[in-house]
């Protein structure tokens, strides 16, 4: 019996606030971690509710998205897993939620390029500071790129 493969989708916040990116410290399997604000799909919503759930769940900010960044395929070197991850770009409010962060969450922390760019090895993927760069290159897609019939 053949084992049907097929990607995990998974959405990304991307919010620059004075030079500097929201970000997500978090514990993994590898240890503990940096990535965006970011999370798998869920059943019966839309990309850009998953993005805006996301974001509140790990760092309890409200997420307005406001344009695509970047669509990203990576398989993990093990091989184990391929990821598809949508990158939105977006705004959050002046102060988080008063509200407790999801299992794992260390916290949310603002981040300036060059500190992202120096500790590259603690980043969750690849993708991290693919997502930054492209964002600081411009990178900016209208959201009605995404047609959802959720």
């Amino acid at each position: 019996m053949s084992r049907t493969w097929k990607p995990n989708v998974t959405v990304a916040a991307v919010v620059e606030r004075a030079g500097r990116f929201l970000m997500v410290e978090e514990h993994t399997p590898e240890g503990l971690r940096l990535n965006q604000p970011a999370g798998h799909l869920e059943a019966d919503e839309s990309l850009l509710q998953a993005v805006v759930r996301e974001t509140v769940e790990e760092t309890a900010y409200a997420f307005t998205p406001e344009c695509v960044v970047g669509v990203y395929l990576w398989p993990r070197p093990r091989g184990d897993v391929t990821y598809l991850r949508l990158a939105f770009g977006g705004t959050v409010g002046d102060t988080p939620a008063d509200t407790a962060l999801d299992a794992g969450i260390v916290r949310a922390v603002w981040m300036a390029p060059d500190e992202l760019r120096a500790c590259a090895s603690r980043h969750r993927s690849p993708l991290v500071m693919q997502c930054v760069d492209d964002w600081i290159a411009g990178r900016r897609f209208g959201l009605d790129l995404i047609r959802c019939y959720v």
